[in-house]
């Protein structure tokens, strides 16, 4: 039954907010979710916290006139639940058939597609280079990009393309003007956004080393090679090659304070080795993963920040709210860090996740092989990011 198809219930059930919902959970709240998408669908992608209680009842379960009294059962009564589906029109009805039996309910606002429209910017209060440099946060996914503005100017590390008019509004609303848009590898999760901003006026930067893979606009863009810089006021974004979750990985030294790693290093894990050439070309990038942490990434200052292009549930938020740390942190917490290259190369390949949701779609769509509009781009990107080699976070192992 599509989401569409669900009639208004009886009952007149409040809606919450994506944004409201997210402030609860980061405020502590304790959270009672009531999730009634299916099973395979909750199992793969859903809002967890540690303050939130989550519960799998799908919607075919409340069809019925009278309502099995086990499905009943698994729903607490002494506490407000929040239901959620798809896009809304299911919570709505299942949350309409509990208010007429007594449960307090409500539910939330386009569902997961709108909880997948949260994106936040939190800045970076350890940067202490030239300028500003904020940290975009999109919860659902846990795809991170970065802002950094000086002197009238910015520049936007690994944009999302549903995020185009946010960047635009932002720099508006800041007084400055997106000068780049800069990617930092080709994306396997979620759509570029750094075409779009091309279009809108700012100067696209994909890696040199990128093309390769066959990115069809490379004419269109500027090419980034290892030791290029540019300059966003008086803050220095100096190119990084750091190739081992793509060839073409690059990083981005935001005026020598943060590394911007991509995928290539997170403050819970580092990169998976295997959505470029498969299972068969894993261990060989992740050989040169290793050794592109060791000689480009480990080498700088300790106090360097390394802030990645995604974070996982298992990831631990710094004090100022955003996924960075310092290298000399990491070291000391990330056992990964300090194996040797066997030892290294083992650990990366035992336990990775599953690879991330329509990633050959959207490989395609970020080369520029394929046509996907706007919509078909955001259902596409729906989903964990999944792009780091382990399920668990590796710091403090």
């Amino acid at each position: 039954m599509d989401d569409m198809d669900f009639p208004t219930p009886d009952a007149e059930v409040e809606s919450v907010a994506p944004s409201e919902l997210k402030a609860r959970i980061d405020a502590g709240e304790a959270v009672t979710l009531l999730d009634a998408r299916m099973g395979s669908d909750y199992e793969e992608w859903r809002i967890d916290g540690e303050n939130v209680e989550s519960i799998n009842v799908p919607y075919f379960e409340f069809l019925d006139e009278e309502i099995d009294e086990d499905v009943l059962a698994k729903i607490p009564d002494d506490r407000e639940v929040t239901v959620l589906c798809a896009k809304g029109g299911a919570s709505e009805f299942v949350a309409g058939a509990l208010k007429d039996r007594g449960y307090d309910v409500n539910h939330l606002e386009e569902g997961m597609n709108g909880w997948a429209r949260i994106y936040e910017a939190v800045e970076v209060e350890r940067y202490e280079g030239s300028g500003t440099l904020v940290q975009y946060q999109r919860p659902s996914s846990g795809c991170l990009g970065y802002l950094v503005y000086d002197d009238g100017e910015a520049a936007v590390i690994d944009p999302l393309r549903a995020f185009t008019d946010r960047y635009l509004e932002d720099a508006d609303e800041l007084g400055v003007d997106l000068t780049y848009a800069i990617d930092t590898h080709v994306h396997a999760d979620h759509i570029s956004g750094v075409r779009d901003l091309a279009e809108a006026g700012a100067e696209g930067v994909v890696p040199e080393a990128a093309v390769e893979r066959g990115v069809t606009y490379a004419d269109e863009m500027t090419l980034a090679e290892d030791g290029d810089e540019f300059r966003v006021g008086d803050a220095t974004v100096e190119t990084v090659s750091t190739p081992g979750h793509t060839s073409g990985m690059t990083s981005y030294l935001i005026d020598g304070e943060l590394l911007a790693t991509g995928d290539g290093l997170f403050v819970e894990s580092v990169a998976r080795p295997d959505l470029e050439d498969g299972d068969e070309g894993a261990e060989d990038a992740a050989r040169q993963l290793y050794e592109t942490l060791q000689e480009r990434v480990l080498s700088l200052p300790d106090e360097t920040l390394i802030g990645g292009a995604h974070f996982s549930d298992s990831a631990v938020p710094a004090e100022d709210g955003t996924y960075t740390a310092p290298i000399g942190d990491l070291r000391e917490k990330m056992a990964a860090l300090t194996m040797d290259e066997d030892e290294f190369v083992e650990l990366i390949l035992s336990d990775m996740p599953p690879r991330p949701a329509n990633y050959e779609e959207i490989i395609a769509t970020n080369l520029g092989q394929q046509e996907t509009d706007d919509e078909e781009a955001f259902e596409l990107e729906l989903g964990p990011n999944n792009c780091a080699a382990s399920q668990d976070s590796l710091a403090g192992d």
